[in-house]
């Protein structure tokens, strides 16, 4: 997460410092529930039903104390550094302040109160110094260094680890000197205050709606859809119905809606988010990150930020993910062509004569897709109940991996009462842990969808099991009412289960070893999508929620057809954001005019005034509330296209469900965590590199004469 500016970096760490004198007071830990060790059956649990945001001040300064007294103890053992007294503690130093934080991250995502972001505001600063004071010790980082330089004693996988967090010391500044040291964490506090505003800014954007108040306005839009833009007006104390101004609620109205002045109404306000020159403003925010992204970098010795963040990716090289990138972008863009072509015909012969604009290429889109294929997304709307497909997922993961659900709902905390909790155990009846599904859009919670891990699963003494999580932003409509998916919502579900999936699976010794390059972090994720689709999940859980009809061949042969219909619109506003974050963040100065910036580099790379990118920089939440996606947006394509050739071998051995192939890629791939190198991993899975071609066959684009990047085979 993230820390306050206690001056500059030498006074945060002299501040830090000071924490390791103190004990963690017993009182505090006592009363303060969120000090308490997770207590409960499945190996403790959080406490949810405790959380509230006045506890965690005094948590925080506990917790922190607590860990950097764990540290200092490493730092200061007489010891020769040995791997069991230095990176078996460090290992395990700071679990308190892990699962703090562990609550605190969740509750900013999810229930974000004008009182969280207070906190997130003042805290994240004192975050980031907190942990650069460990990343700087000398002491601590000497028998790092020392453990590293006698490595060649140590068995692989603590070979792997020490290397690992050598490398990693360096990167964050482990081998500046004091002055820099003080600059570099001056830097990362004042970064962490600037993601903690971007993320307050956006959200109060994305907290805003459009009332509508004539129901002839939603002509065209789905029952489903109007029941909770009128569940929406009436959260909010209004008449009428209430268009929220996040993905979930806009794109079913620019989808189905034949008022073109809605639609582009409701356009307009999505796509200026964080951009309407007023107190939510993201601008001069944004600006302000990527100057101090680009001045650590130089800093610590790289050319740009990009170069920075890419080391530790399977990309390697800002040169390499665009490589990928501009590979697939021209025929991304010729395939829009032929999409806007196909969608004027049709408008042209409407009694209202009009250009497409990005408003009504939704719309469009969709009529062309129930002339070419007989398709109405409002058919598929029945046969993908939320509580239905839920249990289709649970289904394809028992079937493919052995994981078996047992939802145990009602008896374990949550902090929002529609959350649901499964029990998880494996083909032998042995514990894996708990997944927790979030799936309703509210106020104060983040818009998109993400998976969390609440506690990730270890073998090092004492082991742990996994609490998973999955976050949704999918509309709740009125009390009593079938809650009805779209065919997008439903792979999205498929999509973040696959996330939980690869943790759950996850069995290694070391936490170090558990996180993968962001260029990998997507992959069983995107994988885990293919299964929605298969005949026997739809039999069996996309059943008509009125009939409890299958969905019929039919229907399932006409979606199969249209498989790579409007891929021409999807790649290009994903990979248009995609180039745009790599092109600013290898801006060598990092001085940035965002609007300017992303309006220059659009023309510069021919983007089709059709459209407009998925994220926009003034709301591009990946790039912007933290580090983590920064110069690696890119990192959906790198994955797909392991994705794509993956589920190319299930479709070689002749099943989806075979069992052969499953358990190759749980053993290989998604139990293994980061033990190996990954592209050493997937070779070792597949026999070779990932096929390019693979992923330009999903999505239906010409494979002649596309060389693939470096890394990638043909």
């Amino acid at each position: 997460m993230r820390h306050i500016l206690l001056a500059a970096g030498a006074s945060a760490l002299m501040a830090t410092s000071a924490f390791a004198q103190t004990n963690p007071p017993a009182a505090a830990q006592a009363t303060n529930p969120l000090l308490a060790d997770w207590t409960g059956l499945y190996g403790g649990v959080p406490p949810w039903d405790k959380v509230k945001p006045e506890l965690f001040p005094a948590a925080f300064e506990v917790s922190l104390a607590e860990r950097a007294a764990d540290y200092r103890k490493i730092a200061d053992n007489p010891a020769a550094p040995t791997f069991a007294n230095t990176f078996v503690p460090m290992q395990l130093a700071g679990q308190r302040y892990g699962r703090v934080m562990t609550l605190f991250g969740v509750m900013t995502g999810n229930m974000n109160s004008p009182a969280y972001q207070g906190l997130d505001r003042e805290w994240s600063p004192k975050f980031a110094a907190a942990s650069d004071a460990i990343t700087f010790d000398p002491k601590l980082f000497a028998r790092i260094e020392a453990v590293n330089a006698a490595r060649a004693k140590l068995d692989p996988q603590q070979q792997r680890l020490v290397t690992r967090t050598y490398d990693s010391y360096v990167r964050q500044g482990a081998k500046l000197d004091a002055t820099q040291k003080a600059q570099l964490s001056a830097y990362n506090q004042q970064l962490a205050s600037a993601f903690s505003d971007f993320s307050r800014r956006l959200l109060a954007d994305e907290n805003t709606a459009i009332t509508v108040t004539d129901e002839a306005q939603l002509a065209g839009v789905p029952d489903s859809v109007k029941a909770v833009a009128k569940a929406a007006a009436a959260e909010r104390g209004q008449t009428g119905w209430a268009i929220v101004n996040t993905r979930s609620a806009i794109d079913p109205v620019l989808t189905f809606a034949t008022d073109r002045g809605l639609r582009e109404k409701v356009w307009r306000a999505f796509v200026n988010r964080g951009d309407n020159n007023d107190a939510n403003d993201t601008n001069a925010t944004i600006a302000k990150i990527v100057k101090l992204r680009a001045d650590r970098a130089h800093l610590l010795g790289f050319k740009t930020h990009a170069d920075w963040r890419m080391q530790d990716t399977m990309a390697k090289t800002p040169t390499a993910a665009m490589d990928l990138m501009m590979r697939v972008w021209p025929a991304a863009k010729a395939r829009v062509a032929e999409e806007v072509r196909d969608m004027q015909a049709i408008a042209d012969k409407s009694a209202t004569k009009i250009t497409i604009e990005p408003w009504d290429y939704r719309f469009y889109q969709e009529q062309v897709r129930k002339s070419r294929y007989d398709l109405d997304q409002a058919q598929l709307k029945p046969y993908f109940e939320l509580n239905n497909i839920i249990q289709g997922s649970l289904y394809a993961a028992n079937r493919l991996y052995g994981l078996n659900f047992k939802e145990i709902t009602g008896t374990v905390p949550v902090f929002e009462p529609n959350m649901r909790v499964w029990h998880v155990t494996d083909r032998a009846g042995k514990e894996v842990g708990l997944f927790y599904r979030d799936d309703f859009a509210r106020s104060g919670k983040r818009s998109g969808a993400w998976a969390n891990t609440y506690r990730g699963q270890r073998k090092l003494a004492p082991a742990q099991t996994v609490l998973s999580s999955n976050n949704n932003n999918f509309a709740k409509g009125a009390k009593g009412e079938p809650i009805l998916i779209s065919l997008d919502d439903a792979q999205t579900l498929f999509h973040e289960f696959g996330h939980a999936i690869h943790a759950m699976l996850q069995d290694v010794t070391y936490p170090g070893l558990a996180g993968t390059p962001r260029d990998f972090v997507e992959f069983p994720s995107q994988v885990n999508e293919h299964w929605l689709l298969t005949r026997d999940v739809l039999d069996k859980y996309a059943r008509h929620y009125q009939t409890g009809a299958a969905m019929p061949q039919a229907l399932l042969d006409k979606i199969e057809a249209s498989k790579t219909f409007n891929q021409g619109f999807a790649t290009t506003e994903y990979l248009s954001s995609a180039i745009v974050d790599m092109k600013l963040h290898t801006i060598a100065n990092g001085v940035v005019d965002p609007d300017a910036f992303e309006r220059a580099t659009l023309a510069e790379i021919g983007m089709p005034k059709e459209l407009v990118m998925r994220h926009r920089l003034p709301q591009f939440n990946h790039l912007f509330s933290s580090d983590s996606y920064s110069a690696g947006y890119y990192s959906y394509l790198w994955s797909e296209t392991m994705d794509a050739d993956t589920f190319a071998a299930f479709e070689e051995a002749g099943s989806p469900w075979d069992k052969a192939t499953a358990d190759r890629f749980a053993r290989i791939l998604l139990s293994t965590g980061n033990e190996t190198d990954r592209a050493a991993a997937y070779r070792a899975f597949r026999g070779r590199d990932p096929d390019v071609n693979a992923l330009l066959a999903k999505r239906g684009f010409p494979i002649t004469g596309v060389a693939p990047p470096a890394g990638v085979t043909r």
